[in-house]
C-alpha cells in the first residue's frame, strides 16, 4: 500500500472516487467520527446514500429495536442489518446492477464528563464486494486509551475509515487487513480485542488465526474464541463473572490437562459455594508457546486449538507471559474470584526471581500485584520420571530467601494444593506424547481421551503417520 493510503484522507478519498461503492453510516454514542472522514475530504456525494446518528436511546430503540444494553454486538448487528437492507430496497432496483452497497456501524462509549466509563466500542461494515452479490461483514471491538474525549474521538474516526478501506481494497490480504486497522495510530491510543470475518468475501479467512494475529501483530494484548471457533470479547464473556484458567502449550491436551482443569474446577466452585454461579473456564496460550524463532506455525496452532475444542473447552491467546499481568487483564473484566491451575513444576518457576528484574519491586512487587485481586493459585503436584520423586505444595523448594515469602502465601490460602487428583496420569508429559506420535508408538493413545486420538489419527496432526 502506498504511503498516501496509510491516512485517513487518502482512504476516504479513494473511496469518495470509486463509482462502484456507495453506502450509509450509522453511527451512536460519539459523533458522527467516520463519515465526517468522507464529508471532509470532498466529493462524499460518490459514496454516501444517508448518514444517521441515532443518539437518543429512545430513537434508536425505534430504528433498531429495543435492547438491554446499547454498546454492545446485539446492537451493533442490528444496525448493520437494518442499514444494509434499507440501502437494496430503496435502492436496488435503479442502481443495483452497477453498484456495490455497503453499510458501516458503530457504537461507542468514548469518555464521559466525569470519565467513570469504559471507554469501548463495536464496530463494522457489512458490504457487497461486487454488485449483486451476497453481503460478507467484518466486525470489530475496540479500546479507546487516551485520556480526552477529542482524543477518543479522533482516534475512532481514524479506525474506522481504516475498516471501511480494508474491507473494499484488502479483503484478499487478511495479513495486510489486519495491519492496517491501525494506520496513523498505535497501540497506545486503540485496541482492538475482537475481529470477525464472515461471508462469500471472506470464506478463505480462519477467525481462529485472525484471533491470534491481533496478538502477535500488537493489536491487542489478548483474544479469544469459543470452542466452535466463535470469536469472543473478552468483557461479555468475562464480565463479573468467576474465572478459572490453566495455562499450557496443549501441544496436546492430555489427560493431565484435563485432570487438571477438573480438579481445580471442583475445588474453586466448593470455595465459591453459593455464589458459584457460572465459572467461566479458560485454556490459556501465550503467543511465546506459538512461535518457532519468531515466526508462528499456524497448522501447528489449529491443532492445538482444535483438540482443545474437541474437549469443549474456551481458548484465550495472550502475550501475558508473566502470571500477574495477566492477573491484572482477567480483573479488568471481572470483580469476582479467580483461580490459575498449574504444576508444581510451574510453581517452582513462578518464584524464579529472573523473570522479575524489569519491575523495580522485584519478585515482592511481582506477587503483590498476583494476588491483590483475590486470586488464588491451585496446584497440580509433579512426579519426576526419572527419580519418581512427588512434589506437591507441602515440599516444594524454593531459593532460601524466598521461602518465608512461600510459606506466608500458603497459610494465607493464596497457593493450595489440589487434592482429587488421579495418580494414573502424574506420569503423561505432553513431550512424551510427541515422541511417540512421532515415533509410531501406539502407546500415546492411552496419555489422551479417545476422541483426540481419533482427530490427530484423521488428520495427522503433530506428524502422525500411522503405526
Amino acid at each position: 500500500m502506498s504511503t498516501e493510503l496509510r491516512d485517513p484522507r487518502g482512504k476516504a478519498l479513494r473511496m469518495n472516487l470509486d463509482p462502484q461503492r456507495y453506502g450509509a453510516f450509522a453511527e451512536i454514542g460519539a459523533g458522527q467520527e467516520v463519515v465526517r472522514w468522507f464529508f471532509r475530504v470532498g466529493g462524499a456525494a460518490g459514496t454516501i446514500a444517508k448518514s444517521i446518528s441515532a443518539y437518543d436511546m429512545s430513537v434508536s430503540d425505534s430504528i433498531y429495536g429495543a435492547c438491554e444494553r446499547y454498546v454492545c454486538r446485539p446492537r451493533l448487528q442490528s444496525m448493520l442489518d437494518c442499514e444494509y437492507q434499507l440501502l437494496l430496497d430503496q435502492l436496488g432496483p435503479t442502481r443495483g446492477e452497477d453498484t456495490a452497497f455497503f453499510a458501516f456501524a458503530d457504537t461507542v462509549s468514548a469518555r464521559n464528563f466525569k470519565g467513570t466509563n469504559e471507554c469501548h466500542g463495536w464496530m463494522g461494515i457489512k458490504l457487497q464486494t461486487v454488485p449483486r452479490e451476497q453481503p460478507s461483514q467484518v466486525i470489530i471491538h475496540v479500546r479507546m486509551l487516551d485520556g480526552e474525549n477529542s482524543q477518543q474521538q479522533e482516534a475512532l474516526g481514524m479506525v474506522g475509515v481504516n475498516l471501511v478501506y480494508a474491507a473494499c481494497f484488502l479483503k484478499h490480504d487478511p495479513d495486510q487487513f489486519i495491519q492496517s486497522l491501525l494506520d496513523g495510530l498505535s497501540v497506545d491510543r486503540i485496541e482492538i480485542d475482537m475481529i470477525e470475518f464472515s461471508g462469500v468475501a471472506f470464506r478463505q479467512v480462519d477467525n481462529r488465526i485472525m484471533s491470534m494475529k491481533l496478538v502477535q501483530l500488537d493489536l491487542s494484548n489478548a483474544a479469544m474464541f469459543a470452542a466452535d471457533g466463535t470469536v469472543l470479547q473478552p468483557s461479555e464473556v468475562l464480565y463479573k463473572k468467576p474465572i478459572l484458567v490453566e495455562r499450557g502449550s496443549f501441544r496436546p491436551v492430555t489427560h493431565v490437562n484435563m485432570d487438571m482443569l477438573r480438579c481445580a474446577h471442583e475445588q474453586f466452585a466448593a470455595e465459591l459455594g453459593a455464589d458459584a454461579g457460572e465459572i467461566v473456564q479458560l485454556t490459556e496460550i501465550t503467543l511465546k508457546s506459538l512461535l518457532t524463532n519468531g515466526e508462528a506455525d499456524y497448522a501447528d496452532f489449529l491443532a492445538r486449538i482444535e483438540l482443545l475444542a474437541s474437549e469443549g473447552m474456551m481458548v484465550m491467546i495472550s502475550d501475558y507471559f508473566e502470571y500477574y499481568r495477566l492477573a491484572a487483564y482477567l480483573a479488568r473484566y471481572s470483580r469476582n474470584r479467580i483461580g490459575i491451575t498449574m504444576g508444581a513444576a510451574s510453581l517452582r518457576e513462578l518464584f524464579n526471581e529472573k523473570y522479575y528484574t524489569e519491575l523495580q519491586g522485584g519478585v515482592l512487587e511481582s506477587f503483590g500485584r498476583l494476588f491483590k485481586s483475590e486470586l488464588k493459585l491451585y496446584i497440580y503436584p509433579h512426579l519426576d520420571p526419572e527419580t519418581g520423586d512427588f512434589t506437591a505444595v507441602q515440599n516444594l523448594e524454593v531459593a532460601p530467601n524466598l521461602r518465608k515469602l512461600y510459606e506466608y502465601l500458603v497459610e494465607r490460602g493464596c497457593i493450595d494444593q489440589l487434592s482429587t487428583f488421579n495418580d494414573a496420569y502424574l506420569s503423561i508429559f505432553s513431550r512424551d506424547v510427541l515422541k511417540n506420535i512421532k515415533d509410531g508408538d501406539a502407546r500415546w493413545e492411552t496419555m489422551v481421551s479417545p476422541h483426540v486420538a481419533a482427530i490427530i489419527k484423521e488428520r495427522g496432526f503433530f506428524g502422525y503417520q500411522g503405526e
